[in-house]
């Protein structure tokens, strides 16, 4: 199918799910902005969409931040969610299917929500590229009916961050900014302080002029993963990088010799 035939597929989707009121699950990332648009330009003026965030122990504030933007660019109702995964004993292990045990508790929360406002559809974001990579997650969200217009039509991440630059989205070259735990090994223990850390580590990356950039952290060791094409630019800044980084608490950092990969951590899965 092509891009232009996938286009007017979602659009006849977004079409059909906007006779009604309903949620999205906004994260203020490229999918969920660019479902947020499209639903905006397809509903009805009667109906009402929720746009709604979770504000958790795991994803760092600026998501937040920039949801608060994006939802006012919108101009829809903006509603943010508390959770604290942390206070599930097998989550704050970091098990192999914590990504099900937190999408799980995340979409329930969300649904309970949803049917205090009368809603009985919810989208999420995501595409046909998270299909093909480990993502537990997206069991939880089969199990718990949330609709995914994205995956559905076969948009590829590439052709959602087209489309979101021809809609004028204004996160769409936005880099990915997944969960805090994936930046640690399965078991090891998830504490608010570490994922603190590593979100101010990776903060002080992106400043210095590294926008796609992870840091995975096995124990006392940092391995910075970043594009492989970056990697001159990172020699020449090491010394700004290790002076303040181990300021942060990193004792040992390292620069992953193959380069940034979404996912590294579930590589030794089997």
């Amino acid at each position: 199918m092509t891009y232009e035939e996938k286009k007017e597929q979602f659009y006849e989707k977004m079409k059909e799910y906007t006779r009604q009121d309903l949620c999205i699950a906004f994260s203020g990332g490229v999918d969920s902005s660019l479902l947020l648009m499209a639903a905006k330009r397809t509903m009805e003026k009667e109906h009402k969409i929720y746009a709604v965030t979770f504000d958790t122990m795991l994803h760092p504030s600026c998501d937040l931040e920039t949801a608060r933007r994006v939802a006012g660019e919108a101009g829809v109702n903006h509603e943010i969610l508390y959770l604290n995964e942390l206070e599930q004993e097998e989550i704050r292990f970091n098990p192999v299917n914590r990504c099900y045990l937190c999408k799980k508790a995340l979409f329930q929360r969300l649904k309970d929500f949803a049917a205090q406002k009368g809603v009985s559809l919810i989208l999420e974001g995501t595409n046909e590229d998270d299909l093909h990579v480990y993502r537990p997650g997206l069991q939880a969200i089969r199990e718990l009916g949330i609709l995914s217009p994205l995956a559905e039509t076969g948009f590829t991440k590439e052709e959602v961050r087209r489309l979101a630059g021809e809609l004028g989205v204004s996160v769409a070259s936005r880099p990915s900014t997944p969960c805090l735990a994936t930046r640690l090994p399965y078991g090891a223990e998830i504490e608010p302080e570490t994922l603190e850390r590593i979100a101010r580590g990776e903060e002080f990356l992106r400043k210095i002029g590294f926008p796609v950039v992870r840091l995975r952290l096995h124990g006392d060791i940092a391995r910075i993963e970043i594009p492989k094409e970056d990697f001159g630019r990172f020699l020449d800044k090491k010394e700004t990088v290790a002076e303040n980084l181990k300021n942060m608490g990193f004792p040992y950092i390292t620069l992953d010799i193959q380069g940034f990969r979404s996912g590294s951590m579930d590589e030794n899965l089997q």
